[in-house]
């Protein structure tokens, strides 16, 4: 397991700013350098304001992998996964973190603020960061998601 870089992206919505929060300061607390791109609070906000921004950072090169939140997940993902060069993965276990990375190469880890424990979303977190991408087969594949029909 390596970690590239010790800078990564974070935002949510209104839906999943307690977990961003918990996971931002975790995050602080291991070492990392976090950009909060917010929200700043429980108010409601629409998630594309707040996604839009990171996944346009992440297809740039800016950062190398984000966090993003909503309510379910779901909402960020699809905003996230509208750039060419980011793979938004929505997890809610561990095994998904670890598979995200380990078969897609996913560079943003999309989670559901409300449905899933904070210790969970720590641990997933923490998979997502440490596991590599495991290329060959794999590759192949994920060369094609960004291929145009």
């Amino acid at each position: 397991m390596s970690l590239v870089s010790k800078t990564i992206a974070i935002g949510s919505d209104h839906g999943g700013y307690e977990m961003k929060e918990f996971i931002r300061k975790k995050l602080v607390a291991a070492g990392w350098d976090v950009k909060d791109f917010g929200t700043d609070s429980t108010q409601r906000v629409d998630y594309p304001d707040i996604i839009h921004p990171i996944a346009s950072a992440v297809n740039g090169g800016v950062y190398e992998k984000a966090i993003i939140l909503c309510g379910s997940g779901n909402g960020a993902q699809m905003t996230a996964n509208k750039y060419p060069h980011v793979r938004a993965a929505l997890c809610w276990n561990q095994e998904q973190a670890s598979l995200s990375r380990e078969h897609n190469d996913a560079n943003v880890l999309s989670l559901p603020g409300r449905f899933i424990a904070f210790d969970v979303a720590w641990e997933m977190v923490l998979l997502f960061l440490n596991t590599d991408f495991e290329g060959g087969r794999h590759q192949l594949r994920v060369d094609k998601i960004s291929k145009t029909i």
